[in-house]
C-alpha cells in the first residue's frame, strides 16, 4: 500500500473530489469535523461543543456518514463518530489554516 497517488483526474474523480469538497463547504459540518480530529465523540458532547442543536448535529453527522467523511462505532444506546480517515484530517486542517492565513493576513505557504 502506497501513501503516493499518482492521479490523473477523469470526470468521475473530479465529481467525487467537488462532492467531498461540497460537503464541508458548510460551517457546521466543517465544525463537527474539527471537533473530530483528536477524539470520538457522541452526538451529546458534539451538541455541547459545537453549540448547535441536537437534530442539526445529527442531522450532519448523518450527511458526513454518508458521504465517507466520518465513521461511527455503537458502544450501548450510544453512536460514537470519528473521523474516516487521514485524507479527511489534513483536508480540515489544511481548510482552517488557509482560512487562518486570509483572515490574519500571515504570508501563505509555498
Amino acid at each position: 500500500m502506497s501513501l503516493e497517488h499518482r492521479l490523473t483526474p477523469d470526470d468521475a474523480l473530479l465529481t467525487e473530489a467537488a462532492d467531498t469538497l461540497k460537503l464541508i463547504a458548510e460551517p457546521t459540518r466543517l465544525h463537527l469535523l474539527f471537533l473530530l480530529l483528536d477524539a470520538e465523540r457522541n452526538v451529546s458532547d458534539l451538541v455541547d461543543l459545537s453549540g448547535a442543536s441536537r437534530t442539526l448535529v445529527s442531522q450532519h453527522l448523518a450527511k458526513l456518514r454518508l458521504g465517507g467523511l466520518v465513521a461511527n462505532r455503537r458502544e450501548g444506546r450510544n453512536v460514537y463518530y470519528r473521523v474516516a480517515d487521514g485524507h479527511v484530517v489534513r483536508l480540515v486542517v489544511e481548510t482552517l489554516s488557509r482560512a487562518d492565513h486570509v483572515r490574519s493576513g500571515e504570508p501563505v505557504h509555498e
